[in-house]
C-alpha cells in the first residue's frame, strides 16, 4: 500500500462509521431505496471496515436475499460461505483479481458468511449491497455448535468466526 494510505480511525471519522451490532465490524448505511409493500426498502448499500484486531470480524450470519460485497480499500478480506447443501468455501476480496482476488461477489440467498482481515493485513474497507434491501429482521446470527456440527470441515473457522 501506499505510505499515505489512510487509518482505519480515519476512514472510521470521514464516513461517521458505528458498530455493527451482533455481526460485528464498523459500518454506515450509504443508501436505501424506497420502501416497497411489505416495507422492505428496494435496496440498500452499506460501507463497512474491518481491522486485524481479533475481534474485529464479521460474525457468522444468513440473510434471505443474495449479498453483494465490494472491495474498496486496504488489505485482502477472507470470507467463509457455508452453503445449504453442507459445502463450503472460501472467497477472497482484493486488489488481485489476476492473482485470484475479487473485488465484487455476490453471496447466495441462505448462505452462512463470516469474514475477516487476511492474514497479514490490516484492514478492509468495503461495501455490502441488497436487493430488496436489508433489514434487521432478515438478519439470521449464527449459532457455532450448529454450524460446526453441520460443517465439521470448517469447525475451527467457524468457531473463530462466531459470537454469541
Amino acid at each position: 500500500m501506499h505510505r499515505d494510505a489512510p487509518t482505519p480511525e480515519a476512514l472510521a471519522a470521514f464516513y461517521g462509521l458505528r458498530p455493527l451490532p451482533r455481526e460485528g465490524g464498523r459500518f454506515k448505511e450509504t443508501w436505501a431505496g424506497p420502501p416497497r409493500p411489505d416495507g422492505r426498502p428496494e435496496g440498500t448499500a452499506i460501507v463497512m471496515l474491518l481491522t486485524s484486531d481479533p475481534d474485529d470480524f464479521s460474525a457468522l450470519h444468513r440473510l434471505p436475499t443474495d449479498e453483494i460485497w465490494h472491495y474498496h480499500l486496504g488489505d485482502p478480506l477472507t470470507l467463509l460461505l457455508l452453503a445449504p447443501d453442507g459445502t463450503s468455501r472460501t472467497a477472497v476480496l482484493g486488489p488481485d483479481v489476476l492473482g485470484g482476488q475479487h473485488v465484487q461477489i455476490t453471496v447466495p440467498a441462505g448462505t452462512w458468511m463470516g469474514a475477516r482481515v487476511a492474514e497479514g493485513g490490516a484492514w478492509t474497507l468495503f461495501g455490502c449491497t441488497m436487493a430488496p434491501g436489508f433489514t434487521y429482521d432478515g438478519y439470521e446470527h449464527g449459532n457455532a455448535d450448529e454450524l460446526a456440527a453441520r460443517y465439521p470441515q470448517e469447525a475451527d473457522r467457524i468457531a473463530s468466526l462466531s459470537r454469541p
